[in-house]
């Protein structure tokens, strides 16, 4: 399938922008990176989870699964998913009706404001209740940045600059990882509220840098704002031969404008594609069980057997593996394309789940009793930096941002990015909240558990999800009616589909 490239090319404007937006992604990689840290840390367990604290230390010779399996705890860290997987419903009016950046702005207020009360929190309903507030940020931000990118971005490099937001994630869990190891070493046990309190430094970022933002030409076509967004395609697409890409555009906002109800038809026939990628990628994503390494990496070192600090180190250790792997994926993602890194990463996710299981079963079995000898951690870490890396370059960036966010026509976009999103947020909420009961109870069948679901979720990618990369966003109808399976849904009129077009299927 060939599809004609619009004219342009890869602009300063557009790469400062695009990085600019992206930084929205540091504020939810913080909140994935901090909470695993400072539940690890026994100051913040002896004033907020007293009863863990007990635990831990008399659990520290036996069943090294279910020290940490406290319901009020895991409702801390994953307080901030349930709260994004509401905002994002609310996100995605605003994102439609005032333009992406308002989104932007008002997830980075959202998180500055529960940055203070964590750092400040004096009891746990004002430490969960900043942490809803986080997760509001998430919410609308996740909603707006990846839009955004996508839109700004020309077709070729779509993939480069739209990673650009998950390689800021991977940097917030690593900032953090650094913060809660560096912050742990304060011997007067306040060094968890500096951990909590430093998220504000993300949200700043963001809340300031949305100010400065223009809105996508998408967007203001959408808004009615048609000249506005003609000056700025110019300026994003280095030349002035943009006819034709604003001549889709212009077709496109048509089409958005005479929806009223984008989320009643978003369950029409032909909109059948994206919205069960709406639903499936993410869900996938967060059975890869990857959550279960950054939310809980410190703990999970801990409760294996490595002390505390070392834990903290192991987490530091995962975090630079992400952030590096992440920048394999932005110089591969344009050239390779979406599907063979996702059926790549599938696989050698999958091998290390087997692994790092069988390693565990030898060492613990079923009883959680032993310890961990330096050279055995040591392997089991380089396993975890296998799999984490896997990860960073497959279903990390492409199901978490550039997939879902490329592939809707522009009626249903904002709709569909929220669906993303909430589903996203529903089942990081579910593992973070069942992670530790589910370790106590699996015990090393944990890690067969996802590995299974690795199998399926290759096995969809393979057969049901086309190829995306070089496709202009407001052309993509041309990838779905090329599929084998996906073809049935889309009719055979199109106005954004030119005979010509149509005749390279």
């Amino acid at each position: 399938m060939e599809i004609k490239e619009y004219p342009g090319k890869l602009t300063p404007f557009v790469v400062l922008t695009c990085l600019i937006a992206a930084t929205g992604g540091l504020i939810a990689g913080y909140g994935i990176g901090i909470s695993g840290g400072v539940t690890s840390m026994d100051p913040f367990l002896k004033k907020f989870f007293p009863s863990v604290y007990r635990k831990e230390k008399q659990n520290q010779s036996s069943n090294q699964y279910c020290t940490f399996d406290s319901q009020i705890l895991t409702t801390f860290t994953s307080s901030l998913y349930l709260a994004a997987l509401v905002a994002s419903f609310f996100a995605s009016p605003v994102t439609r009706i005032f333009g992406r950046r308002w989104s932007m702005f008002a997830g980075g207020v959202s998180f500055l404001v529960g940055a203070a009360l964590n750092g400040a929190a004096q009891d746990v309903f004002m430490l969960i209740f900043g942490r809803i507030l986080l997760g509001i940020g998430v919410g609308f931000v996740g909603q707006s940045v990846p839009l955004y990118l996508s839109e700004m971005a020309p077709a070729k490099l779509r993939g480069m600059l739209n990673i650009t937001c998950q390689l800021m994630v991977t940097i917030g869990i690593f900032s953090a990882n650094l913060i809660n190891y560096g912050v742990s070493k304060i011997e007067a046990g306040w060094g968890w509220r500096l951990s909590l309190a430093l998220a504000a430094v993300p949200a700043t970022v963001i809340t300031i840098g949305s100010l400065f933002l223009p809105d996508t030409p998408n967007s203001l076509i959408e808004r009615g704002h048609d000249e506005k967004a003609k000056e700025i395609l110019r300026k994003i697409r280095g030349t002035d031969d943009i006819l034709e890409e604003y001549s889709d555009l212009v077709a496109a906002g048509k089409d958005s404008k005479q929806t009223r109800h984008p989320w009643i038809n978003i369950v029409k026939r032909k909109y059948r594609p994206h919205l069960t990628m709406a639903i499936l990628i993410p869900f996938f994503q967060q059975l890869t069980g990857i959550n279960v390494i950054m939310f809980y990496a410190p703990v999970l070192f801990k409760t294996l057997g490595f002390g505390s600090s070392t834990s903290l180190v192991s987490a530091v250790i995962i975090g630079l593996v992400n952030v590096c792997a992440t920048f394999v994926s932005i110089g591969t993602v344009d050239r390779l394309g979406r599907r063979l890194l996702f059926l790549q990463g599938g696989f050698q996710m999958l091998a290390c789940q087997i692994i790092l299981g069988t390693l565990i079963a030898i060492k613990f079995g079923t009883t959680g009793e032993g310890t961990i000898p330096k050279t055995y951690a040591a392997f089991m870490v380089l396993f975890i930096c296998i799999y984490v890396a896997g990860f960073a370059w497959s279903w990390g960036p492409l199901g978490g941002t550039l997939v879902p966010s490329e592939i809707f026509p522009l009626e249903i976009r904002s709709a569909g990015q929220s669906i993303n999103v909430s589903v996203n947020m529903l089942f990081t909420f579910v593992v973070a909240q069942t992670f530790l009961p589910m370790l106590c109870h699996f015990k090393f069948g944990l890690f067969y558990f996802f590995a299974g679901w690795v199998i399926v979720m290759t096995i969809f990618i393979a057969l049901f999800l086309p190829e995306t990369k070089n496709v202009p966003i407001e052309k993509m109808i041309l990838v779905w009616k090329a599929h084998w399976f996906w073809n049935k849904s889309i009719p055979d009129k199109n106005e954004h589909v030119s005979t010509k077009e149509m005749a390279t299927i």
